[in-house]
Order: structure tokens, then sequence, then C-alpha cells
């Protein structure tokens, strides 16, 4: 059977930034005990259960490293011990920038990573200060520098867009600076006030980009990172050549992944489940929510759009064993002409333009 990716949830933070709603909380040394040993247990029951091989293994947070060099090792050297996990497998692990003030960030190779995703944003002071990032660019230079002296060379930068008072001259800094470090990989994401969030309490005091300049943003970055050799190969990734992550086309591929921690999701053998957004809960009892069948058509099709190879005939029949059905293919037709979907005797796909209306366009075509 083909092999799974792992994703490890490590919740801990210094602090909540006022934009993020992913499950998070406080470091605390006894706590980060208790869940080191609970994620190994967990471990060791989904080996026996699934009897699956790994080919990459993501931990994410949070920041995962505030569980210290030891906790990680630990957590790594079970995962790879249980689910075979071998050494030209991916290993990627997101720090951030001023890690390297309380961790090692050079013990990282030793534990086995290979990759690492720095969350930089970007390097403007200001925007920084908006987000309330506590690194400076002197952090994230240092920090890719002892990554790569550590023998790291898979390195990947978060950018982020539609922050408040972001200019094009400010993202054109940040995105000269990803090139200048010779970085293979650029994450960018736009900025979305999501519920439970800071930032969506003090919604009505921020001063954002509205509609027309965020996209003006994206469309930007999309051409300044194509002029310096980076493929976009999915809506907010971009990479050289054979350098694309791994594990995350595993999620847009809509191949198995198992996940695990507080608020952590899987999809195996067809069923999606996750675990509840309690870390208590999670290491008492580890009870696992389903949330629904998966792998469905109209899912493959959803995810697949994400990628800008988008929905490949010869691959969807292999998969579901029949053509790829027409209805799709004459709802697709109908937004070519706008430039927003390119249609080939092969595939069906979305262009930049057509990526900053994804939620519509790929509703449109499923439903």
């Amino acid at each position: 059977m083909k092999p799974i990716g792992l994703y490890v949830h490590i919740p801990f933070c210094y602090k909540k930034c006022p934009y993020c709603d992913f499950y998070s909380l406080c470091n605390n040394e006894d706590i980060m005990d208790k869940y080191t040993e609970s994620i190994c247990k967990d471990a060791a029951f989904w080996s026996n259960k699934l009897r699956r091989k790994a080919d990459t293994l993501y931990l994410g947070g949070g920041t995962p490293n505030l569980l210290g060099s030891e906790r990680l090792y630990k957590i790594i050297s079970i995962l790879k011990e249980k689910f075979c996990i071998d050494d030209n497998s991916e290993i990627t692990i997101e720090v951030n920038p001023e890690s390297y003030n309380s961790f090692k960030i050079e013990n990282l190779i030793n534990i086995g990573v290979n990759r690492i995703s720095i969350g930089m944003q970007s390097i403007n002071k200001i925007e920084l200060e908006k987000l309330e990032r506590r690194h400076s660019v002197e952090d994230i230079t240092k920090t890719i520098r002892i990554a790569r002296g550590s023998g790291i060379k898979n390195i990947s930068l978060d950018i982020m867009l539609g922050i408040s008072e972001q200019t094009k001259n400010s993202l054109k800094e940040t995105i000269n600076f990803c090139v200048s470090n010779q970085v293979d990989h650029i994450s960018a994401y736009i900025l979305k006030i999501e519920k439970g969030t800071l930032y969506y309490k003090n919604k009505k005091e921020l001063t954002l980009p509205d509609e027309d300049e965020v996209s003006s943003l994206y469309l930007y970055t999309c051409d300044e990172l194509r002029r310096h050799g980076f493929i976009q190969y999915e809506i907010s990734n971009f990479a050289r050549q054979g350098k694309e992550s791994k594990h995350n086309l595993k999620y847009w591929k809509c191949e198995e992944y198992l996940g695990l921690g507080p608020s952590a999701h899987s999809f195996i053998n067809g069923k999606r489940f996750y675990y509840s957004s309690n870390l208590n809960e999670y290491i008492k009892s580890k009870k696992i929510l389903h949330d629904a069948e998966g792998g469905s058509e109209e899912e493959y099709i959803m995810l697949n759009l994400r990628l800008s190879n988008g929905i490949n005939y010869v691959e969807f029949k292999n998969r579901f064993g029949y053509e790829f059905p027409s209805k799709y293919y004459d709802k697709a037709q109908k937004y070519q002409k706008y430039n927003i979907i390119n249609i080939t005797d092969n595939s069906i796909s979305l262009t930049p333009q057509g990526f900053l209306l994804s939620n519509k366009l790929i509703s449109d075509i499923i439903y």
C-alpha cells in the first residue's frame, strides 16, 4: 500500500498571535512531558492498528521547537520506528524566527529533521508589529544561516499578504529577502479574519487593505516569484523545481495521512476523523471525533483544483475507474474565456486569477 503522511500538532506557544485560529496554549514543562508521552502512546496504537509505512512527517503548531530537543527526538524516533520512516523521507518542522534564542536549531538535523518551515510573515518592522510578531529581520537571517550551516538545506519561508499598511513596495522587499537568502520554498498566505481570534474581536478597529488591493498583492506575488524562478504549484505555495512540500501535496491530492495531537485531522481508509481541540481530553482519553466519509469524486476535484496542475483526466480515471464526468467539464468551460480556468485535452486547472475566485469557481463546477 502507498505510504501515508504523518502530522503531529504541537499546540504550545509563547503567546497567541492575534490572527491565529489554530489550537494553541502556553507552554508548561509538566504538561509538555505528558503531551509527549501521550503522542508516543498514540503512535504505538495507530502503528498496530494500521500497519502502514509513512514517507512524510510534519510537526506543526503552535511552536514545535518549544518542546525542546529531547522531547522532539523522542517523538520523531518512535514515529520513525513504528511507521518505518527511512532517511529519504521528508521530515518537516515549523519554527519561529527567534527560536534560536532558546533552542539550538542545529540540533534538528541530529533528531532527523531535514526540512524547516519558518514563520517569517514579513521583513517590514511596522507589519511585524501589526501582527504582534516577536522577531526581527536579523532573527530570520540568523535562523536561516544556522539551519543551513547545520546541514538543513530544504528551507521554506511563510509570508503574509493583506497585512495592515502593507504595500507593493514593502511586499517586494519581503520577496527579495526570500530570494536573496536562496530559499527553495515560499508559502504566501492571504490574511483572513477568523472567528475566535483577537483580530475578529477588534475587526472594526483594523485598517486592512480592501479586496481589490489584496487581489493585486496576490497577483503581484505570483508574478514576482515566477520571475525569480519559483513555480506556483498550489494556491498559496511556490517552490523551486523539485522542492514542493511532499507532505502537503498529500492533502491536496486527496491521499492518506494520520494526524496525532489535539485538533489534528486524519484521512485513512476513506474516513475523515479528528481529535478535539482540548489537550487534557487528548491526554486522558484520545477520543476520536468522526467527521465524514472522504475521498469522493467531488472532494477529489475540490482539492486538486487547488493545485496549479489541476485535475488530470488520466489520474482521475485511474483513481475512480471511469472517465472524468462531462458535467464538470461543461461547467468549467464557460469560465475559460475569462482567463480564470485553463482547459486542455488532459486537464482542467485554475489560473492565478482563478485562484482568487477559487471558492466560487470550485463550488460552481462541483455543484
